[in-house]
């Protein structure tokens, strides 16, 4: 009679559970997701060699300036150039000929483009005269 019973449990349980099933195996429609407005840049910098290495990073946002200490500076250098790091002007700067490399790093949207950007600098000094206020995270 145990039999019985668990059969007759086990055949009226298989329509709700394969019900069950494909409700979870359907996939579900995704929502289209919208880029997020205004120009926007994750950067980061990392300093030191592949032995040792420490990084630090804030998103820089433009739309109104804000990220970092110097976030306005940052985002009126960058509106020069429509967001192109690569295309900032260098500034004239006294820089030691210390090794010291830092590697600057740029992932975002401006004006709807994709940016993406990386470089590797002797030291920060060089950076700084390369990129202006672009990766000032100093604290």
């Amino acid at each position: 009679m145990t039999y019985t019973t668990t059969a007759k449990a086990l055949r009226g349980g298989l329509p709700a559970a394969a019900v069950l099933l494909l409700t979870l195996v359907t996939p579900a429609q995704a929502a289209p997701q919208e880029a997020a407005p205004g120009n926007w840049l994750y950067v980061s910098v990392t300093t030191g060699d592949a032995r040792s290495r420490e990084s630090r990073g804030t998103l820089l946002m433009c739309d109104p300036p804000r990220g970092h200490q110097r976030a306005a500076e940052a985002c009126a250098q960058l509106e020069t150039t429509a967001g192109d790091i690569d295309a900032l002007p260098a500034t004239d700067s006294y820089c030691t000929m210390v090794h010291a490399p830092v590697t600057a790093h740029a992932r975002g949207l401006w004006n709807g483009r994709p940016v993406a950007y990386a470089e590797t600098f002797t030291n920060a000094c060089v950076m700084k005269a390369r990129t202006g206020a672009v990766f000032a995270l100093d604290s």
